[in-house]
């Protein structure tokens, strides 16, 4: 069904994120095959890299002195792979937060939620993108905003 992977690295110094990034999208391959992905933060900046290729055949060279990331490993169900915004993690906004969003599972109820809060259609068909949207509509990622969902 998917793999989710990622790191903090709390210690001080140079990390070498790249080896145990690779590492650990490797070790995720079984569960997700189709497509790799990776969010990280940089210099307060919020990277996406993803690509529709396993995590053996996926670039991790990015991830030199990157203390926090999140890695996700494709299962397709949904959407193909090869149209590359199917694929996780996903960009979103709430309110003056920028996030990356990567899930494990499905959402039955896509559609249903989409209709209930008005969700405007896009060109990615996989579920878990509807919780991109409702984030991006409730306007926040508090436990107050997370509630209403």
């Amino acid at each position: 069904m998917c793999g989710l992977f990622g790191y903090c690295y709390y210690g001080a110094g140079n990390f070498d994120g790249r080896t145990l990034g690779k590492k650990l999208g490797e070790a995720s391959v079984e569960r997700g095959y189709h497509a790799t992905g990776i969010s990280y933060n940089r210099n307060n900046k919020l990277y996406i890299k993803k690509a529709p290729i396993s995590a053996y055949d996926f670039d991790f060279n990015n991830l030199d002195n990157v203390n926090v990331m999140m890695g996700h490993t494709r299962y397709t169900t949904q959407g193909t792979e090869k149209d590359n915004f199917n694929n996780h993690p996903f960009r979103g906004k709430a309110g003056d937060t920028r996030f990356a969003l990567a899930h494990n599972g499905v959402i039955y109820n896509d559609c249903k939620l989409q209709l209930k809060h008005s969700l405007p259609d896009t060109n990615i068909k996989t579920d878990s993108y509807v919780a991109v949207q409702l984030l991006e509509k409730f306007g926040g990622l508090t436990n107050e905003k997370l509630k209403k969902i």
